[in-house]
């Protein structure tokens, strides 16, 4: 089945550059339906009022980081579904661990570009 690249991505976080550039990054792969929030406490009040199809969220942000957010995503019926790509500068071991307990769909540590959004994204939402 193929991607619709019309579906609606959340980008969250609580850096205004970083969303512009996750962003910007998904247009070049061809997503232009992107919505935005600042914090996972912000993030979680729009996935409750619209659908989204894909979370790509930033993990240190405040005052509710990503792996909260992630954590109520998967504890909340209706949105438990929805795949979640963590983004963070962070590769420790215990951290991706933390993130793979707690449902996360992919991971990518900071900086990455348009090609490793594209292979991480493949991998949680199939080909496109």
């Amino acid at each position: 089945m193929a991607v619709d690249k019309k579906m609606h991505i959340l980008v969250v976080d609580d850096y205004n550059t970083m969303r512009r550039i996750v962003r910007n990054l998904l247009k070049q792969l061809g997503f232009d339906n992107v919505d935005e929030a600042a914090d996972g406490g912000e993030a979680m009040r729009k996935l409750q009022e619209t659908p989204f199809n894909l979370i790509i969220s930033d993990w240190n942000m405040e005052p509710v980081t990503g792996l909260d957010l992630l954590k109520q995503v998967r504890a909340h019926d209706k949105l438990k579904h929805l795949p979640f790509i963590m983004v963070t500068a962070e590769s420790k071991p215990e951290n991706v661990i933390a993130a793979k307990q707690a449902g996360v769909s992919n991971y990518i540590v900071k900086p990455f570009n348009a090609e490793t959004l594209k292979t991480k994204m493949t991998a949680v939402i199939g080909e496109f």
